[in-house]
């Protein structure tokens, strides 16, 4: 079959979606019409009219029959995998004037495929399609449960995954079934897919859950059907505090900047083959402007699709609806757009947890009226129940955790005089989500929100990652006629994380955009440093720009040397050496005079006042050492706890630049 005839499509009328693969799990995209006409332009097999649905449900030994003319018995139909080395072969055994029916191998699998006819020496290309081995799904009804299903992959029920509706949660028996006895408040079943499977996409957007009826009443029947994949070596991406809202040319710089960022980076580890997945970190978008901007969740939709790999969403606090001035109707749209609001899934040996820790408030919104968007940060006893539950299906207590949600559980730490960090709660009913993990050995809390970057490590089984801003300072530095660079306010480079897990291994650090991955700290010689207006920001007065620019507003001769460590946490070291001798090194708190002068100054600059939630706050991940001398080059050396060395030949005077490195 290597004489493979020419052949074009003519769209005719309507939509569909026709399955492709990225080789990091299976991906929906809508790009072709209900009527594909396949014309066999060089007249050999004679077929046309050939229309390939974007997904298949076949059984074993089965047969199955398609729309098409020009078919033969006898012809054969070659499935070729996308993403293994497997190829089928089926029969055609019934021809009508305008369908096919075809024979589906004994052990034949899950998975994307190439679809192709045979007749002889000629062969022709059919299209794409997602063939999905079904199991027995005929199961009976049982007293008092009225949401029940099989949860299968490749015809055969899978034992031992976890289902729930938000509230009560089970698991499947030998078979795949489960059933459960529902209130249905949340709208959704969903599975925590386990670990080397997955589940189908729309879009980027994994299908773990279905949505049900609000009638406790109806039975319903809610199928899982899963594709076996390998992703013990997994990355996960997190990427926190979107914040696209169409102002501050976000979605320019999103496309132009952010984005071929992101994929590059998923590029570069599915090259190998390892599996990459994205959890987003809440603030998806931005309340605000839902209505004003006309720029809602709907809207993040397609951007969020750009992304090549499953992405698990979060709501965050910009998430829920500013018209409702109740959490749970304000969370409606987020469920009926996006999804369920917690839930957990499972990659390879890690469990993975998503919350919901924003308690909208939003006092005065009403429809037509948006509210003060207030809100409050913590986790509701309902969902505290549900996590109890959802953590008790995990036996194996040493399995890593990861616990991400919106808000963090610790607040942005601080130092204290001898450099040590000092950690206090922020999360309202902190001490109940520690209590709920404290029988697991490793868990790793990834949070956002803040638009900064800390480590707390408080209790001996937690360790909590709050991970800057992919938006950076809101996109206000990137924005045309600004700074054009893409900093967050404790000086960070927006950004996101990459976590790479093998097995149980766990190992991550933070990438700043449009920088590699090895770019982990900002030096800064303190002599060179004067923040003042007319320096940073001509048409403003020197009064105002002061307020802002702290220990800046005035030069320095100390030789001080500043080091913004921004992945740091208590297993990092940083060495400094001038002429072969050692410095000391002290922690402090410290603003990043960097991002002063891209928000504060150019803020202050165009006529406006810098917006206190996104001004430069002090950050615990600033370390000093002083030189001998004002004009020697300092070597630095960072290290992080994985091993891996960063280091800068820092030549002063260095200049404080919008564009410094």
């Amino acid at each position: 079959m290597n004489n493979q005839s020419r052949r074009k499509f003519i769209k005719l009328s309507g939509l569909t979606t026709i399955a492709s693969v990225s080789g990091l799990g299976f991906t929906l995209f809508n790009c072709t019409s209900d009527d594909e006409v396949l014309i066999d332009e060089n007249n050999e097999l004679n077929i046309s009219g050939v229309s390939i649905p974007s997904s298949l449900n076949v059984s074993r030994e089965g047969e199955t029959t398609l729309t098409g003319k020009g078919f033969k018995v006898g012809d054969t139909i070659e499935f070729v995998s996308s993403t293994a080395s497997l190829t089928f072969l089926g029969t055609v055994v019934e021809v009508t004037e305008n369908t096919f029916t075809f024979t589906i191998p004994a052990n034949f699998e899950s998975g994307n495929y190439t679809l192709s006819v045979a007749r002889n020496t000629n062969s022709l290309l059919l299209g794409k399609v997602l063939c999905n081995v079904i199991a027995n799904t005929n199961i009976p009804d049982v007293a008092g449960k009225n949401i029940k299903g099989v949860v299968y992959s490749n015809g055969e029920g899978i034992a031992n995954v976890t289902v729930s509706d938000g509230y009560e949660v089970t698991v499947t028996d030998a078979q795949g079934r489960y059933y459960l006895e529902s209130q249905k408040q949340t709208g959704f079943v969903f599975i925590s897919v386990p670990g080397n499977y997955e589940v189908t996409n729309v879009g980027s957007a994994p299908q773990f859950f279905k949505r049900v009826s609000n009638s406790v009443e109806t039975i319903e029947q809610k199928d899982f059907s899963l594709i076996q994949v390998d992703n013990n070596n997994h990355v996960v991406l997190p990427l926190a505090d979107w914040h696209l809202a169409n102002r501050n040319n976000d979605l320019e710089q999103f496309n132009t900047k952010v984005l071929p960022d992101i994929n590059s980076t998923i590029e570069k580890y599915t090259a190998n083959g390892t599996k990459v997945y994205a959890l987003t970190l809440g603030d998806l978008t931005w309340d605000a402007y839902w209505y004003d901007n006309n720029f809602g969740l709907n809207e993040y939709v397609p951007y969020m699709n750009k992304v090549n790999a499953p992405v698990f969403n979060l709501i965050g606090n910009h998430d829920n609806d500013p018209y409702y001035a109740n959490d749970w109707e304000a969370e409606n749209k987020y469920r009926d757009i996006i999804g369920p609001t917690y839930y957990s899934f499972n990659l390879g040996k890690v469990h993975y947890v998503v919350l919901d820790s924003v308690e909208y408030v939003n006092s005065g919104g009403s429809q037509g009226t948006v509210g003060s968007r207030n809100y409050n940060e913590k986790l509701t006893s309902d969902q505290i129940e549900w996590l109890k539950k959802d953590l008790a299906t995990i036996t194996d207590k040493s399995t890593p955790i990861v616990l991400a949600m919106h808000t963090p559980l610790y607040k942005n730490p601080t130092v204290d005089a001898g450099g040590n960090q000092i950690n206090a709660t922020d999360l309202s009913n902190a001490n109940t989500l520690v209590s709920a993990l404290a029988d697991f050995s490793t868990v790793h809390v990834l949070s956002g929100h803040a638009h900064v970057n800390f480590s707390v490590e408080e209790e001996q089984n937690i360790m909590e990652h709050n991970t800057a801003a992919l938006c950076a300072t809101w996109w206000w530095t990137g924005k045309s006629g600004y700074a054009n660079n893409h900093i967050c306010k404790d000086g960070s480079p927006g950004g996101y994380g990459i976590w790479q897990i093998n097995n149980t291994d766990i190992q991550w650090r933070f990438k700043g955009i449009g920088y590699n991955e090895d770019y982990q700290f900002r030096t800064y010689d303190v002599n060179s440093i004067h923040i003042t207006a007319a320096n940073y920001a001509p048409n403003a007065s020197e009064a105002d720009l002061e307020s802002y620019a702290d220990a800046y507003a005035s030069p320095s001769a100390n030789n001080e040397v500043l080091i913004n460590v921004w992945g740091y946490d208590s297993q990092w070291k940083i060495e400094v050496s001038e002429n072969n001798q050692s410095l000391p090194v002290t922690r402090v708190n410290a603003k990043d005079p960097l991002h002063i002068i891209s928000y504060e100054a150019l803020r202050l600059n165009a006529g406006a006042t810098p917006t206190s939630a996104f001004v430069t706050n002090k950050t615990a991940h600033f370390f000093k050492v002083t030189a001998a001398a004002a004009n020697s080059t300092l070597i630095i050396k960072v290290t992080d706890r994985f091993g891996n060395v960063y280091t800068e030949n820092m030549v002063r005077p260095k200049a404080l630049t919008l564009n410094m490195v």
